[in-house]
Parts: C-alpha cells; structure tokens; sequence
C-alpha cells in the first residue's frame, strides 16, 4: 500500500480538471499515470521530454486534492510565467523569491495559511529561511513538487547547492508526497535525484528521449554562417539559432537580416522591455528567426519551430538535447543542426578549465564584494543587492571572464546567487482599514481622486495582499507625469497608509550565507576537482557525438540518456548516409520507414494509422504497407479503440 496518509480528495477527477482550466479531453502518455501514482500517495519521478507537459502531471493532482501545492523551482522567470499562468485561469498562486521585502514575504505566507492560495512557488534557497520553516507547519500541504529536479545533482549538468535544503525541508511535512520533475536526467542522476530527496516507495514514469519527427544533423564547416543560410535558405519556417555569447547574438542577427532573413536576437543582459517585445515579436511569427543564448527557452512554448541550429556545440548533451527539442514540439517534421570546427572542440576543454578559476582568484572576488556592499564578517545573510558586474570589475580592477566563472563557482557552492534580468514590477499594499482611508481623504483632499484610481484600477485586493501596479497606467488615469504617481505613493507610505516597493530592473546579487572571512571561504576543494572531472566527460560525450560517423544520432543521445533497446532513427544524417550507402535502395528505405513507425508508435504509447502518416514525413501508401508488415510480424497490434500500440 502507498508509504503515506493521503489528504482527502476533491470530488473532481483528473480528467475533469484537465477540461475545466485547460481545456484538453484527454492526457498526453504518462501525465494520467504520473498523476495517479501522486494520488496514490507515492512519492514519484517523472521524466518528461521539453514540451511533454511536465507542469499538468503536479498541477491536476494538487488541484485534486485539499491544501496547498508547494512548488521549488530554481528561475524566478519561470515561476513568475507559471503563477501568471495559475491566476489567468482563476487558480490562486504566488510565488516568493529574492528581491522580495520582508513584510511582502510575511502577507503571502499568511495568505498560504488562512487564504485560498492552492500554489506557492519557492527558490531553493528560501527554504532554510527561519519565516519559512515556522509557516510551512502551520501549512495544510498536500503535495511538494520539485520541478528541474536534475539541479539536486552534483553529477547533473545544472547543479544547485541550495536544492541539497529539500530533503530536510521534507520532514517538516510528515505524510506529504513528493513529485520530482525533470525534462533530462542520466541513469546516475536520476539515482541521485531518488537518494538526495529520500524518496520512498517511489515510482518513476519516463517518456522516451526518442523524437521520431526530429531530425539530428552535426555537419563541420568552416564557413558557417553560409551554411547557415544555406539551411534557412531549404528549410522553412520559425527558428532558433544558438551561439555562445552575447555579442555574437546581435552580430548573426543583423546579418541575417541582411541576407534578407528577418531575425532578432536575446540575451539575458537585455533591458526587460526589449527582451519581452523580442520573444513576443518571435512567437507571433512576426520575425522568422531569434538569436540566441542559452538564456533563450525556459519555458517558451512555441510549437511550430521547424529548425534549432547551434554555431556552437554546447558543453553538455542534456544541455545540446533540451535546446534542440525546442523544435518541431507540434510533432511535425522538425530539424536539429549543429556545426563546429576543429577550433570549436578544443575550445570546448579550454572552457571547461576555465570555469575552475585559481583559488586566489575567488577569494580576491568574495573579498572584492564583501568590499562591495559593505558587508562586515558575519553580516548580510540573504540579504539582496542590484549587481552590475561591468562596474563590479571596474571598481576593483578584476579579470571579467575570470571573474564571471569564479561568481558561477561561488554560487555553485552556495555562498551566493547571481540572479540575471532581474525585474519586479512596483507593488502596493494598503495597511490601513477603510474608515482610516477614509479620514486619510477627507484630510488630504488633493490626493482624493489618485486613492480613488488606485482603488478602481486594483480593487479590494489591495487591503489583503501586496499588489503589482504600473506607475505609466495610474499616471495616464489621473493625468499626471510618472514622477508625480511615485511622489505621491511616497507621500502615502511616509503616512504609514500603504507600504510601497519601488521596481528594480537590474540583475541582484544575494549573499544566501553569512559574510565569511575570504581566508577561511568553506569550499570543498575535492568536490570541485570531482565535478571539473565530471566536466570534462561530458565535453568528450559531445565532441563523441559530434565526431561520430557510424552510429544514428537519435541512438547516441539515448544512450547518454540510458535508454540501451533504441531503434535508428532513420532521419538523421547518419541514418540518411547509412540508406545511400546500402545496396538495395528500396529494401533500406522500407526497413528505415519500419524504424520510424515503431519508434512514433513507441512516443505516443498509442496512436491511430491516420495520425502516424500525419506525423511521418513519408507517403501514406508507404507508411501503410509498413504498419502492415509489422502487424504481421506482430511488432505491433491494434488496440480496443482502434489505435496502433507496441506489442511487449
């Protein structure tokens, strides 16, 4: 039986939930039996492929049940889309993060206990937060959901230390189940992932990491921005091209544009307005291309790209895998490319030492910033600060790439985190009552009218919880400039009759540990050697991919993935290669095609003839004559509803 008392469930069914907030009829593979091992009671991993829908398999099961869904997730954009996403649909969340005031944090947690909130979403490293602790008891919890769950890992390939806090951020909720949710774990992480969180009696549910309508291409080039356009030039529609750093993303956009292609480009040091009109001008198609770091697609959800191209190879293949999947997700025909140059392959173990800078290096930088912001030894524990480390640098005369990595490295030790773009929006929040407003008015009579907009354009809300306001709104409301809405809210907060938090747009800095001496700075320097080393082999997974001439790229990425019983692809370039070589042109194309309808039939769990020849780029009479093969060689079989499905 389940390991745990489960809370009481709603009257509605998962399927109901489905259709009520998001419309669907039906799950997609995996998500309904996800949902059902967590409603079970079980502790349960799931692995989806970007796109599979990871968000639903914890979401319908919390919204199942009574209380409060607990949700750790590392990027405070992602948790700010998902809680945007909740309240658009009428569902109560909100999130805390860095950046946050005290009295702020303090009304969402209330909010947790005595409100309607069904979901707050949490960073990692708040976990520990004394506020936090004493709240999540009082809390009625019914589930915590670990999203990005890979980050537990020192073997994964973003690994966080503040996610090493959940196991004992466990105990405080005794019963309660826990869902760890990834998009891409090696066979050693996923072990990581079940012992780190203490998962008991744990069940894990996994989608194959096959795409059969994703084709895999690694070409070496020279010239690769002609190869380049020479791709766009054959493959139509949407794109995203991936390049290291974030001068080269405007470069390659503006060439691209003037070869004719109409591209933009994004980076996370981008203004947040810039950033934002970028993405939307991408997603609406309006451009047919976007430039890109790999702070590009977290949490994108564009379903008809047709091509990812990298320039250049990522430094990880669960990094390469979840980037090139952003392609084809409507499960048409879709292209993944990458090139490189014999430059590229020993840039990548250059780069790898890199990011282990010397010892001196990061205690001058941890000294540099305790200099920085003050902070005398034993100080700052969480607190945030705005970080720009242009000027950082420049104050102290330091290396910048250098400097970079010894940051990276100090957060992955957990001393600090370095948030990027970090934006909030101003927030209000009323603390007086209405009689006490009301005589506010009456004495103030030139600020009347400017309480009554705010009360109009943000409603009663604004007595219960902190709520996020636009300076530029209320100012063309009351007819004003935006200097003069921001004197007033001062005024109004000076008063003690609301509690205003200005806007930041700038990235943060937060010390999560307090100051140290840098002499004595706690880093494991063994653990740090361990993980350059883990570095290191999954550089040369990479360059094995990319040098690899024999074997079906699909196949190369499952074996890193730990799916052994794959089938080629026959997409890919090798695959392609393969078919061209062989003799019987014919007999090579029809075993490739059989490869294809197994491996859709194996993605989907179970799908109908029609829907196979719709998503194979193959014609129909061709697919049909190979599900007919197989069915006589009872590979596959037909199900009650008429569906084809593997036969085990």
């Amino acid at each position: 039986g389940p390991p745990f008392s489960i809370t009481p469930v709603t009257m509605d069914t998962p399927r109901s939930i489905l259709k009520k907030y998001w419309g669907y009829d039906a799950f997609r593979p995996m998500q309904e039996e996800a949902i059902r091992s967590v409603l079970d009671g079980h502790d349960t991993l799931v692995l989806l492929p970007t796109g599979g829908g990871k968000s639903v398999c914890f979401q319908v099961p919390a919204l199942a049940m009574e209380g409060i869904c607990i949700v750790i997730s590392p990027l405070i954009a992602l948790m700010k889309d998902q809680v945007e996403q909740l309240r658009k649909k009428g569902i109560q969340a909100s999130a805390i993060h860095t950046g946050m005031s005290k009295r702020e944090i303090d009304i969402t947690l209330d909010n947790c206990i005595y409100g309607h909130t069904r979901f707050l979403y949490v960073s990692p490293e708040r976990l520990q937060t004394p506020i936090m602790i004493e709240r999540a008891k009082k809390m009625n919890v019914c589930l915590l959901a670990v999203d990005e769950a890979h980050c537990i890992s020192a073997w994964g390939y973003d690994f966080r230390p503040p996610y090493l806090l959940i196991p004992d951020f466990r105990e405080l909720l005794p019963g309660v189940p826990v869902m760890a949710l990834t998009a891409s774990a090696t066979p050693g992480v996923r072990a990581d992932i079940r012992d780190k969180l203490r998962m008991k009696g744990q069940s894990t549910f996994m989608r194959s990491f096959a795409r059969a309508n994703l084709s895999y291409a690694v070409l070496k080039e020279e010239n690769k921005e002609q190869k380049l356009l020479h791709i766009l030039n054959r493959i139509p529609g949407s794109g995203i091209i991936y390049v290291r750093n974030r001068k080269r993303t405007r470069q390659i956009s503006d060439w691209l544009n003037s070869q004719g292609i109409p591209a933009t480009y994004y980076h996370a040091g981008l203004p947040l307005k810039e950033r934002s009109d970028k993405q939307a001008s991408w997603i609406s198609s309006r451009v047919r291309i976007i430039v890109a770091t790999n702070a590009f697609g977290m949490g994108i959800d564009k379903p008809d790209v047709r091509i990812v191209v990298h320039l250049e190879l990522p430094d990880n293949l669960d990094a390469y895998y979840q980037e090139a999947g952003r392609a084809g997700r409507d499960e048409h025909k879709a292209y993944a490319v990458a090139l490189y140059d014999d430059k590229d392959l020993q840039d990548l173990e250059v780069l790898v030492a890199m990011k282990y800078p010397a010892p001196e290096l990061i205690r001058q930088v941890y000294q540099a910033l305790a200099n920085y912001y003050r902070l005398p030894v034993g100080s700052g524990e969480m607190s945030g600060h705005p970080f720009d480390i242009g000027n950082f640098v420049k104050t102290f005369d330091l290396p910048a790439r250098e400097t970079f990595y010894a940051l990276k490295l100090l957060e992955n030790e957990g001393l600090i985190q370095v948030t990027d773009n970090f934006n909030v929006p101003s927030k209000i929040h009323f603390v007086v009552d209405n009689s006490q407003l009301y005589d506010f008015r009456h004495r103030y009579q030139e600020l009347d009218k400017f309480v009554q907009i705010l009360l109009r354009l943000y409603g009663g809300e604004l007595f219960t919880d902190f709520v996020k306001i636009s300076e530029k709104e209320i100012a063309s409301a009351f007819f004003a400039s935006e200097d003069e809405v921001v004197k007033f809210l001062h005024f109004m907060a000076e008063r003690n009759i609301i509690l205003f938090e200005k806007k930041i747009d700038q990235p943060q800095l937060t010390f999560l540990t307090p100051r140290f001496v840098a002499e004595n700075l706690p880093l494991n320097w063994r653990h740090i050697q361990t993980r350059k080393d883990g570095d290191l082999s999954k550089v040369h997974a990479v360059i094995n991919y990319a040098v690899h001439l024999k074997r079906c790229r699909t196949q190369l990425l499952l074996d890193y993935f730990g799916e052994k019983k794959s089938v080629p692809c026959g997409i890919c370039d090798i695959c392609i290669a393969h078919r061209k070589q062989a003799t019987g042109d014919d007999e090579a194309e029809e075993s490739v095609l059989k490869q294809q309808v197994l491996s859709a039939i194996s993605e989907a769990g179970a799908i109908s003839p029609d829907e196979l020849c719709r998503r194979l780029d193959a014609d129909r009479p061709l697919v049909l004559a190979a599900i007919r093969q197989l069915l006589r060689q009872e590979e596959i079989s037909y199900d009650e509803t008429g569906k084809l499905k593997e036969e085990h």
